[in-house]
């Protein structure tokens, strides 16, 4: 007993609310981005959320001050196809979620993360960066992720998340895929989350008035120490939304639900089955409601600190 009382305390000091922030850019420019990290060692046995590897997520939604930082250090944002780069954020506060984002332009911010502190780029984007001729094709079978994903290049170090990666850093307890993001797989509530709660099903309409994005981090710790992977915006995924169709352009997934989503709507919900309207979202589109977040490989320390873990658990036994 006494064993297992010392473990349980070390457990909890080690990896209870474990962030770590990455820092991008420099003077004014200068940004970071908190990452938790997420455990490869169990998985769910079948559907979404099945990821063998150790990885971190994004802690918070990619914010606008984070995107303009980006901007400035980068340059002109732009390249084909044209109607993927022609919007500014609908919703302007500086800390609210980045919006009408592209899947291309979230794709060179990536890319952005990884040249700009020496690692390879995630993205293939062939033409001259900053001209409408930059335009995404994928990489062959020796240079992409696993010899299977060709969007991501197998070396990359930041990355957009897969839907894979993606729901078992929201749903994923180590046991079992939950419904709801929340500890304890409660039902979200709008004090915590920012969706829309349907007056016809007995809720309360949408959670802020007027209705909109509250600033990353607003709500309520989820399951993993993400922040408003329900709700908030919708997230693009990485992976094609038809499993193999590598296409520069073929349709993606988003995941997570929004401000006007509701918990009950089989197509906008904000649980773990849901996939948008079912139905892919063309990678081009620029929407109000449409943001991103950022994953990556382990660093360093959390590698360590992931095996001191287990060597705890087998000295314990």
């Amino acid at each position: 007993m006494k064993k297992a009382f010392v473990f349980s305390v070390v457990a909890v000091v080690l990896f209870t609310g474990l962030v770590f922030a990455d820092t991008f850019g420099t003077g004014a420019n200068q940004f970071e981005i908190d990452f938790v990290p997420i455990s490869g060692s169990t998985n769910p046995t079948s559907g979404y959320g099945i990821v063998n590897n150790d990885y971190r997520m994004g802690k918070l939604e990619i914010s606008n001050a984070q995107w303009t930082k980006f901007k400035n250090a980068y340059g002109t944002v732009t390249g084909n196809p044209s109607n993927a780069y022609d919007e500014s954020p609908y919703w302007t506060g500086t800390n609210v979620p980045t919006n009408e984002i592209s899947w291309y332009e979230a794709a060179q911010f990536v890319n952005y993360l990884n040249t700009s502190t020496g690692h390879q780029a995630a993205y293939k984007f062939t033409g001259t960066q900053g001209t409408s001729g930059y335009m995404l094709d994928v990489w062959d079978v020796t240079n992409a992720a696993g010899g299977t994903n060709l969007y991501r290049h197998k070396d990359t170090f930041y990355f957009l998340p897969t839907e894979d990666e993606w729901v078992k850093a929201a749903y994923w307890n180590g046991s079992n895929l939950q419904t709801w993001a929340t500890v304890g797989d409660v039902r979200p509530t709008q004090d915590s989350w920012n969706f829309w709660d349907d007056p016809a099903d007995g809720g309360s309409g949408f959670a802020t008035d007027p209705r909109g994005p509250w600033d990353v981090g607003s709500g309520s710790e989820e399951l993993n120490g993400t922040f408003d992977m329900m709700g908030n915006v919708w997230e693009w995924m990485e992976n094609p939304y038809y499993i193999g169709d590598y296409l520069s352009g073929s349709g993606r997934g988003i995941r997570g639900g929004t401000y006007d989503a509701s918990v009950t709507s089989s197509a906008y919900g904000l649980s773990s089955p849901v996939r948008y309207d079912n139905h892919p979202y063309n990678a081009y589109i620029e929407g109000s409601s449409i943001g991103f977040r950022v994953a990556s490989v382990p660093e360093p320390a959390t590698l360590v600190l992931l095996a001191f873990g287990g060597i705890l658990i087998r000295k314990m036994k």
